[in-house]
C-alpha cells in the first residue's frame, strides 16, 4: 500500500466544500482542515503509483476551490500502538 500526505491551499470560503468533496474520492483515507501554511491535509492510500498520480493531479487538482497541492510520499509508518506491540513481542510479554 502506498501512502502519501497531500497538503493543499483553497480559495477563501471553500475549505469545507473541498474537504467534503475529497472524502468522496477513492484513495482518500482521511481529510483534515488544519491551521498554518496550508488549509487541508489529506492522507491517501493507494495500491499503485499511477493511481496516486491520477488522484492528486486529476481528481484533487480538478476540484473547484483548490488552489495548490503539495504531495509528500511516506516511506515508513510509525505509531505508538504498533511499537508497543513490537516491543511486547520482542520482550515475550
Amino acid at each position: 500500500m502506498i501512502t502519501a500526505i497531500v497538503v493543499m491551499n483553497c480559495e477563501v470560503g471553500k475549505v469545507h466544500s473541498v474537504a467534503e468533496a475529497l472524502t468522496l474520492l477513492d484513495g482518500v483515507a482521511e481529510v483534515y482542515s488544519v491551521s498554518g501554511e496550508f488549509d487541508i491535509l489529506v492522507i491517501c492510500k493507494v495500491a499503485q503509483y499511477e493511481s496516486l498520480a491520477n488522484l492528486v493531479t486529476q481528481e484533487m487538482g480538478g476540484l473547484e476551490g483548490v488552489i495548490k497541492t503539495n504531495t509528500h510520499m511516506a516511506f515508513q509508518a510509525y505509531s505508538r500502538h504498533n511499537m508497543e506491540k513490537v516491543w511486547a513481542e520482542t520482550m515475550g510479554l
